[in-house]
């Protein structure tokens, strides 16, 4: 076994130190990674919600708009499943899904799911709160 001198527990030091900064930049970087997914999800929510009203208010539906929405909210759940955020990220892609197909899963499915935009927003809210901790 080597022999410990003061340069080499010098040479240990710097490297955890070095070690150690690199690991608190790789965690703010990972948390401003996570932020910028969550408050997607309010945005997303945001722009599902005019069109919602805008199909409510002239009666039609606008399938560019659906395939938007439909790749917006499965981004984000790849995103948020990248991150380690799989509760928020199932719910999007349930989202995706739905808005690519919106007759593919029926009313009672979208509820138990629960993935309403007010939900979705919520549970960002949330996670924005642990994140910023």
């Amino acid at each position: 076994m080597a022999e410990l001198t003061t340069p080499t527990l010098w040479e240990l030091f710097k490297n955890g130190v070095t070690w150690l900064s690199n690991l608190k930049r790789a965690s703010q970087a990972r948390k401003k990674e996570s932020r910028k997914a969550v408050r997607s999800i309010i945005t997303a929510a945001r722009e599902t919600a005019v069109y919602m009203r805008e199909m409510n208010d002239t009666g039609q539906r606008n399938h560019g708009k659906e395939a938007r929405l439909s790749t917006h909210w499965t981004t984000l759940g790849f995103e948020l499943q990248d991150l380690g955020i799989d509760k928020l990220a199932k719910r999007c892609q349930i989202k995706g899904k739905y808005w690519s197909d919106p007759d593919h899963y029926d009313g009672d499915f979208m509820e138990k799911a629960d993935v309403s935009l007010e939900r979705m927003e919520r549970l960002a809210r949330e996670i924005l709160a642990e994140i910023d901790k």
